[in-house]
């Protein structure tokens, strides 16, 4: 059996460039499957832990995928705002254990502004009800105080006590700046892995106060004021975005779901962040196993070209086989030979496929987890990641080996005469 072995590596080598690309498309299709899976895995974690312990997210009444993507995850357009009116009643409700007022819209340097209360740093949690915690400085009192997502310190170079302008409209569709009224950094956020990660808190007067010299979306021309003379007016914000909301008991919370929508003074909906994030993924469901089939089908045109170019090189290799036969091989033993380098390069492409898989994630990681707040593991696998992992391998290492063997059947079929007799 040693001998096959040697065989099998010496006309491997001899093949070298043919079976080279082979395995290079079948690293290229475990890359795109086991890619797929992973990023699809992730970004349901990551959407997931984003918010936790919020009965309720309140909003003007329209989707209320549309109202989560934008609020929580600051991903989409706009949604129509709620009146300021409307939350302060929803925040004095007797079943409403705390509330955190959310207002967006404006961006600084392609990451999302969020206007809220220093309620936001009390009471907002994620993952599996984690705090946020400061890493360095402490939460906004000022008007114009600023604190970071660890993700916007990192990648802007931002340290307390920094300047920083804002700008007017969402990221990507920055407009005029606000530049007559700086915000100083004085906090920053410790990682979350959410969306907080690439936020700018600022509190709601400063939201407002940076707006009273603007009408329309627009600076009013010849009007300024001065960041020294805001106070003197009225800081209350008229809208915001949405609000969240915790009970005092969770089983109230379809009474006030059915309260929010029954209020007469404005049309509202309170969605429950778990049966949204649901919906959300019902949505998408129908994307997520086209593009899985898709990523199989890529693996079985890999595993395609191996089979052909096994075949393909029977008949080369026709007096090779002939001449093993003469001197003493047996046709299971070419069966074996030839299943062998099937394996092998279905191996080989498997565990090249999981490298260039790893270095790709490593590049792209911070890149996505900078333009859209998800945070992605990697191969960074728990118990159950790892032997979903070693299944979906396991299953494409199956194939690779089930696919090489008809060219071994093949072989194992051909006379010792045919293979010794010249064609015509």
């Amino acid at each position: 059996m040693h001998y096959l072995i040697v065989l099998a590596v010496r006309s491997a080598w001899n093949r070298r460039y043919t079976l080279g690309f082979t395995l290079l498309s079948i690293a290229l299709a475990t890359s795109l499957l086991v890619g797929v899976e992973r990023l699809r895995h992730d970004v349901r974690e990551s959407f997931s832990q984003s918010v936790s312990g919020t009965d309720l997210l309140v909003g003007a009444r329209a989707s209320p995928v549309q109202l989560m993507l934008y609020a929580v995850f600051r991903i989409g357009e706009a949604t129509q705002n709620m009146r300021w009116t409307s939350a302060q009643k929803l925040a004095n409700h007797p079943a409403v254990a705390w509330s955190i007022p959310l207002s967006l819209g404006d961006s600084h340097r392609g990451f999302p502004v969020l206007g809220t209360s220093a309620d936001y740093f009390t009471h907002f949690r994620y993952g599996d009800r984690q705090p946020l915690r400061m890493q360095a400085g402490k939460p906004f009192d000022g008007i114009f105080d600023a604190v970071l997502g660890a993700e916007v310190a990192r990648k802007l170079g931002y340290r307390l006590g920094e300047k920083i302008v804002l700008a007017h409209g969402g990221s990507g569709l920055e407009g005029a700046a606000h530049a007559d009224k700086p915000f100083f950094v004085v906090g920053i956020l410790a990682p979350t892995g959410t969306p907080v990660d690439r936020t700018v808190h600022i509190p709601l007067p400063g939201m407002e106060a940076i707006h009273l010299d603007w009408q329309g979306g627009a600076p009013v021309p010849g009007f300024s004021i001065p960041p020294a003379l805001v106070r003197k007016f009225d800081l209350t914000p008229k809208t915001i975005t949405a609000q969240l909301i915790g009970l005092k008991q969770r089983g109230d919370v379809f009474a006030m779901q059915r309260a929010i929508a029954d209020d007469s003074d404005e049309a509202l909906m309170g969605v429950m962040p778990g049966v949204t994030l649901d919906q959300f993924w019902e949505l998408v469901g129908q994307g997520e196993q086209a593009l899985l089939l898709i990523s199989w089908m890529v693996a079985l045109v890999g595993l395609g070209g191996l089979v052909a170019v096994i075949l393909a090189s029977l008949d080369a290799r026709r007096r090779e086989l002939a001449i093993l036969r003469s001197v003493g091989a047996r046709p299971r033993e070419l069966l074996f030979l030839l299943a062998l380098e099937g394996f092998s390069v279905t191996v080989g492409g498997i565990v090249v496929g999981v490298a260039l898989l790893s270095a790709l994630l490593v590049l792209a990681t911070p890149w996505i987890a900078a333009h859209y707040g998800i945070a992605l593991n990697g191969l960074k696998l728990s118990g159950d990641d790892v032997t979903s992992l070693a299944a979906l391998l396991g299953w494409i290492l199956l194939a690779g080996s089930v696919a090489s063997l008809l060219p071994g059947w093949r072989a194992y079929r051909l006379s010792l005469i045919d293979g010794l007799t010249p064609r015509t």
